[in-house]
């Protein structure tokens, strides 16, 4: 008796297991790609890469060797390489954040985050960055900064703008 019933029962279980009818999955399935048409856009041209030869008797500078300060053909503008460094003129502009300000009477004073995690004071006048740049400006969400980098062909020096912005 118990074996019919395990028969019986096993049956009914198959049956109601392999009814086709309202199976929402299977319709959904079906009537989903009915509307689709993809278009795939084709991959943009890739352009060869050219390398150049290096000459050593040529105009261009030995990559391997690290390039020298020129001497400057004229008397313009000129760094003071002989003062006394500060701490963020040790790190990469690129490295440095900007991470709040405070105002001290009238002196206006911006917050910067070094690699090493410190966080230091800088106002109008400080040094950072490793090329020479000096804070010039502070407003609330960017410090300017006037650089003083080398012109490679001239060798004379030159002033650029840099500028690090808030990060929140």
């Amino acid at each position: 008796m118990k074996a019919r019933f395990s028969v019986i029962l096993l049956s009914a279980l198959l049956t109601a297991c392999g009814a086709n009818e309202g199976d929402d999955l299977d319709k959904f399935i079906k009537e989903s790609g009915k509307d689709l048409r993809g278009k795939v856009d084709p991959l943009p041209e890739v352009t060869p890469f050219v390398p150049v030869e290096f000459n050593k008797d040529g105009a261009l500078n030995d990559p391997f060797k690290p390039r020298k300060a020129q001497t400057p053909k004229s008397g313009g503008l000129r760094p003071d390489l002989n003062r006394p460094r500060e701490a963020l003129e040790a790190y990469p502009l690129e490295s440095l954040k900007y991470v709040g300000n405070l105002k001290k009477g009238k002196l206006k004073y911006a917050l910067v985050k070094a690699p090493d995690n410190a966080v230091n004071q800088v106002t109008i006048g400080n040094y950072l960055g490793q090329n020479l740049g000096m804070v010039i400006d502070i407003s609330d969400n960017e410090i300017k900064i006037k650089e003083i980098v080398q012109d490679e062909l001239s060798g004379d020096w030159v002033e650029r703008a840099a500028s690090i912005n808030l990060q929140e």
